[in-house]
C-alpha cells in the first residue's frame, strides 16, 4: 500500500503528516509510529500527525510522539495543520477541540481554556498548582498547567543554564505525573519569556506550542509577565494571548518542507 505524507514543520518542531480524510489507513501501532518517526531508518520526525474525518468538528487530528505514544495535543502540529487546510477549521484533539486561523507565514490557534485542577493535570495527589511543594535538585516549586496535555513549568534565573536532558525524563517520569508530564523552565526578561522544554516522549525539542502556552499562562498568573507575551524557544519566537480566564490564542509560523510516500508494510 503506497502512502503519500506531508513533512512539515514549526520553529523546528517538525511532523509527518498522513491525511486519512478521504481515504483510510491501518489502524496505527505504537510500533509503526516508532518505524516513521526513527530518523535513520524512517522518515524522521519529532511527531506523526494523522488526520482523519470527525462527525462533529472539520477533523481529528491524532498525534504520536517519537516514541510511538499518542497524546492528546500539539501546537506546532496545529499551526502546521491550519497552513496546510488553508483555511479556518475547528479539529477535534484528544485534548478538546482547537480551532485554526491561517495568516501569513503561520497560523495563529484557539487551544482552549487551561486547566489548574491538581485532578486535571493529572497529579498523584492533591496540592496547589500554583507553586508545587516538590523539587528536583535545585529545581523547585514549579506551576502545573494543562493545555489540552499536562505541563510543569520552572522559573529560573538562567533557562539556559538548567541540565535539562538529565532532569527532564527523570521529572517526565516521576510516580507523581501518572500520565507522565511535559518539562519547561523558563526565565523572563525585558516582558519576555525565554523557554526550553523537555517533550514527553520526544525529548528536548526546538519548539513546543503547548510548553509555550502552559508557561505564558504560568507566568500572565504569577504576575511575571502581561498578555501578550514573546516566547523565545530554541527554533524562534511564538505570540500568546490570555487575559486570565477564558481561552489561550498562540500565533507563530510554521512551514512545509517536503512531500513524499513509502509503503506502509515496510514500516508496519
Amino acid at each position: 500500500m503506497r502512502v503519500s505524507f506531508i513533512k512539515m514543520h514549526g520553529l523546528g518542531n517538525d511532523f509527518v503528516v498522513l491525511d486519512a480524510r478521504d481515504a483510510p489507513l491501518p489502524d496505527m501501532s505504537r510500533r509503526f509510529a516508532m518505524a516513521i518517526a526513527d530518523r535513520r531508518t524512517g522518515i524522521g520526525c519529532d511527531q506523526l500527525i494523522l488526520l482523519e474525518p470527525d462527525a462533529v468538528a472539520d477533523l481529528r487530528m491524532r498525534i504520536f510522539n517519537s516514541d510511538g505514544g499518542e497524546v492528546e495535543s500539539c501546537g506546532n502540529a496545529a499551526r502546521a495543520v491550519a497552513i496546510l487546510l488553508g483555511k479556518p477549521a475547528r479539529v477535534a484533539t484528544l485534548g478538546g477541540t482547537i480551532e485554526l486561523d491561517p495568516c501569513a507565514g503561520g497560523a495563529r490557534v484557539n487551544m482552549g481554556t487551561p486547566r489548574f485542577d491538581w485532578e486535571r493535570i493529572p497529579i498523584a495527589y492533591a496540592m496547589d498548582t500554583a507553586a508545587m511543594p516538590v523539587s528536583w535538585d535545585g529545581l523547585e516549586n514549579p506551576a502545573a498547567v494543562n493545555v489540552g496535555n499536562p505541563h510543569v513549568i520552572f522559573f529560573v534565573d538562567d533557562s539556559n543554564a538548567v541540565p535539562l536532558d538529565r532532569l527532564g525524563p527523570e521529572i517526565e517520569n516521576d510516580p507523581l505525573f501518572p500520565e507522565r508530564v511535559n518539562v519547561n523552565v523558563a526565565h523572563v526578561a525585558d516582558g519576555a519569556v525565554h523557554l526550553r522544554v523537555w517533550e514527553r516522549g520526544a525529548g528536548l525539542t526546538r519548539a513546543c506550542g503547548t510548553g509555550a502556552c502552559a508557561t505564558a499562562v504560568a507566568a500572565i498568573r504569577s504576575g511575571l509577565a502581561q498578555s501578550p507575551v514573546t516566547v523565545h524557544l530554541p527554533g524562534g519566537a511564538l505570540e500568546i494571548a490570555w487575559n486570565g480566564s477564558g481561552d489561550i490564542w498562540m500565533s507563530g509560523p510554521a512551514s512545509e518542507s517536503f512531500r513524499g510516500s513509502f509503503e506502509w508494510d515496510d514500516f508496519a
